[in-house]
């Protein structure tokens, strides 16, 4: 009885990680989806605690050991994500996400022993050989390749999010040398190969093999990650979350756990699609992108470096041209966010929209460190989802736009990437804030972005420069226009 109400328990928290994740595609229903799958997962968990029995009818036990981790982690967990500022969301993401690959290799590890002294101690084996004798097994090569599989997996989702964190949060820089790529990929095939031979070749439980794949494996996600730029971050994220979702598949596979097996199976989906969009949004092949190290180096490659003069526009000029327009659009991007300035944005927008001016955001795809992160900014300053507009959308208006406000955002408004065949973002698709009839660009200074290249939008007759932290400048900049 307790096994079938358990698989309903399983069913229902599957189709509430459906229905959530279905929910998250719309702002409005994006809390209450996350809550819903929140929900499920918490009902297959503590379903799993009380009701889960072996073949032999026992329960799981331990349940200080159980409630005391659940705990800790619940209070780790609510203080981190309450303390955490926007502009470090991208660094959590990355963290969480390692966390989940860590715990998908874990359990392979658990599982290895678990099988493997079953088996050969039956056979009287010693685990410790280098080259154990084989030991007749009908199920070894499905039961462990799938260990090896959330093994290797989830190594390199833990180790390659680590990097991503330390990248994200400036603990490390970009790192490459000469021929690292051959070095990756040999390195991953040698992975695979120990991984091959310990599955199919000889039926080898041989622990000192096992535990080597695990450490080239977090070796590789450790490589894998270290030389990508960090113009790149949001295509990496995604595609570490895709890999943390099929380690946690894996894992439901072992366990025959349908709610586990489900949860896996859409993060790794999503994550996966969410990473085709992001190297589209980049008009880049997703090799292009492990192997180009776009942003790590790119500095220099473009044709030129100065463009020429820039015109800078005062506050009290900037103001008059917001007041007085027909048509605004702002341009968000990680200037914003590392300002803070989501709020301030949203006053100064309600304040153009009293005095009879149209006001929309023009959102980048990858604007910001991670997926939607302009989009989560503006959400917590309450900025109505229907004023959010998706690149293609933006750039059939901003022909008719009167003024365009560009606040941190460095090379997804680059010109360059559709007039330089020279420059490391040629190709991109980009906003064509250019096209405008007067582009106001706010940035502390006229370094370049994390492409490393000089921005051609910057030197155009249209574009005028407005220095300053973009906080302060978009209150500034509410304040004079409240006294006109």
């Amino acid at each position: 009885m307790a096994f079938s109400v358990l698989t309903i328990i399983y069913l229902l928290a599957s189709v509430s990680f459906i229905t959530g994740l279905k929910m998250l595609s719309n702002p409005s229903t994006a809390r209450r989806g996350n809550l819903i799958a929140a929900a499920g997962m918490a009902l297959a968990i503590f379903g799993t605690i009380f009701l889960y029995t072996d073949d032999t009818g026992t329960k799981l036990g331990n349940y200080s050991w159980i409630f005391a981790a659940l705990f800790i982690g619940s209070v780790v967990g609510t203080m981190a994500a309450r303390k955490v500022k926007m502009t470090a969301m991208p660094e959590m993401v990355s963290l969480f996400n390692g966390m989940g690959g860590a715990c998908a290799a874990l359990i392979s590890i658990v599982e290895f022993n678990h099988l493997s002294h079953e088996i050969y101690q039956s056979a009287g084996i010693t685990l410790n050989d280098i080259f154990p004798a084989s030991a007749s097994y009908s199920a070894w090569f499905s039961e462990m390749a799938i260990i090896l599989a959330g093994l290797v997996i989830g190594a390199i989702s833990f180790a390659g999010s680590m990097i991503a964190w330390a990248k994200l949060n400036g603990r490390i820089n970009d790192f490459s040398f000469k021929g690292q790529h051959i070095f990756n990929i040999v390195l991953f095939v040698v992975v695979l190969g120990l991984a091959g031979w310990m599955a199919g070749v000889y039926q080898n439980a041989n622990n000192m093999v096992f535990y080597l794949i695990l450490v080239l494996s977090l070796l590789y996600g450790v490589f894998f990650v270290l030389p990508i730029g960090g113009a790149d971050m949001p295509v990496v994220i995604s595609l570490l979350n895709s890999f943390t979702g099929v380690a946690a598949a894996c894992g439901g596979f072992l366990y025959n756990n349908k709610a586990m097996l489900t949860g896996g199976i859409l993060v790794g989906a999503a994550g996966t699609l969410l990473t085709i969009l992001m190297c589209k949004a980049m008009n880049r092949s997703l090799l292009n992108v492990l192997i180009g190290s776009f942003g790590a180096s790119a500095a220099g490659t473009a044709k030129s470096q100065v463009q020429g003069n820039f015109k800078e526009i005062n506050l009290s000029d900037a103001a008059i041209l917001l007041s007085y327009a027909n048509r605004v659009m702002i341009v968000p991007g990680y200037g914003l966010a590392v300002a803070q300035a989501q709020h301030s944005c949203h006053e100064l927008e309600k304040l153009l929209a009293s005095r009879g001016v149209d006001v929309k955001y023009a959102i980048h795809p990858v604007a910001g460190r991670m997926p939607g992160h302009m989009n989560v900014l503006l959400a917590e300053a309450d900025v109505a989802y229907e004023q959010l507009h998706e690149m293609e959308e933006a750039n059939e208006e901003f022909p008719t736009t009167d003024v365009v406000l560009v606040l941190g955002a460095n090379d997804v408004v680059n010109p360059a990437a559709k007039s330089d065949p020279g420059s490391p973002i040629y190709g991109m698709p980009i906003l064509e804030v250019e096209l405008a009839k007067t582009c106001i660009v706010n940035k502390r200074s006229m370094k370049p972005g994390y492409a490393g290249i000089e921005n051609e939008l910057f030197f155009r007759p249209r574009t005028s420069m407005l220095f300053g932290d973009a906080k302060k400048v978009l209150q500034d900049l509410t304040a004079e226009i409240k006294n006109l």
